[in-house]
């Protein structure tokens, strides 16, 4: 059973459990030749450098999609990727597929999803990194899934595939077929909201519409049959986590940025998006910040999609 935002973890937890990885440690884990010495990176939000995982131990997962359908993310992983790095599919392997007002990526079955840990070769042991080439958008949903599985090990490669290249790091052509793992899973380990919750948060917290700001307002709705927000949300895009470079921005700077948009002041927080995608993003941001948030899976596709729901629009929430 999915936990419910009653039952967030405390601050203190969040902030001890690391996000992200560093490209130059990924690097090194991987013994690269030629890898960038590993230096005194941010460590608030990362996972140190060591102890560094057994190399039999260590998984990479590509996660290359984009809500709009532009380009084939398994045809670009097919002309190169991170050494190692076997491919994950968004759709038939990160989402459910139930009717329209559980929206359009809905959670997958938890017995299912179980089954596809496995099928990507992981086992209880492993220490997992998740990539993309969208400033870690896609490649969030993977990290939230996993965690929400009950794997502990499981980390956001900050800056993405963008990051690798730029460090002039190899990259390995065609498909990884992975050996079956045998990972055990324990569904329900991040917190949840259902829709009655995502509506009632802003009376008594902080629920954070990750989409761009003039989805938010209801100027543009390129997916969804409605366009605006669910009363009460402030707006919180999620490219605003990341610097002009597509990595995080400091935790420092995340959490000033959360507590002006009223995280400070709020008994809880929530995160939702599109379709539950990109809010895993926001709620990997917030980790970073030490704010513990619960997510709406189905966000505003689910929204949108249940008649009756009331709809604002504009700047205000």
């Amino acid at each position: 059973m999915d936990r419910l935002i009653g039952e967030t973890p405390s601050v203190k937890e969040a902030t001890r459990t690391p996000v992200l990885v560093d490209v130059a440690v990924l690097a090194a884990w991987q013994d690269q030749p030629g890898h960038l010495p590993v230096r005194d990176v941010r460590t608030r939000g990362f996972v140190p450098a060591q102890p560094a995982p057994a190399a039999d131990t260590l998984k990479v997962l590509d996660v290359r999609w984009t809500a709009l359908g532009a380009g084939n993310g398994h045809e670009e992983y097919l002309r190169g990727h991170i050494p190692g790095a076997v491919y994950v599919s968004m759709t038939s392997q990160l989402a459910g597929h139930d009717g329209p007002r559980e929206g359009r990526h809905p959670l997958p079955d938890p017995a299912r999803f179980g089954d596809t840990v496995r099928m990507l070769g992981l086992n209880d042991a492993d220490t997992v990194v998740v990539y993309d080439d969208a400033h870690g958008t896609s490649a969030a949903r993977a990290w939230w899934l996993l965690r929400h599985a009950g794997m502990e090990s499981v980390y956001l490669l900050d800056g993405g595939l963008s990051a690798w290249r730029e460090a002039n790091l190899p990259l390995q052509a065609g498909d990884v077929i992975p050996r079956p793992g045998t990972a055990r899973t324990t569904w329900g380990q991040m917190p949840v909201l259902g829709l009655e919750e995502a509506a009632e948060l802003p009376h008594h917290g902080l629920l954070l519409d990750a989409r761009a700001a003039e989805r938010y307002r209801g100027e543009s709705e390129p997916l969804d049959p409605q366009a605006g927000h669910i009363p009460g949300a402030v707006n919180a895009p999620t490219l605003d986590n990341v610097d002009h470079h597509g990595r995080f921005r400091p935790a420092e700077d995340l959490c000033e940025r959360f507590q002006q948009l009223g995280a400070h002041s709020a008994g809880a927080v929530g995160a939702y998006c599109g379709s539950g995608v990109s809010a895993a993003h926001e709620i990997a941001a917030l980790q970073v910040a030490g704010i513990p948030a619960a997510l709406y899976p189905g966000s505003w596709s689910a929204w949108s999609n249940t008649p009756g729901r009331p709809v604002a629009t504009g700047d205000r929430p």
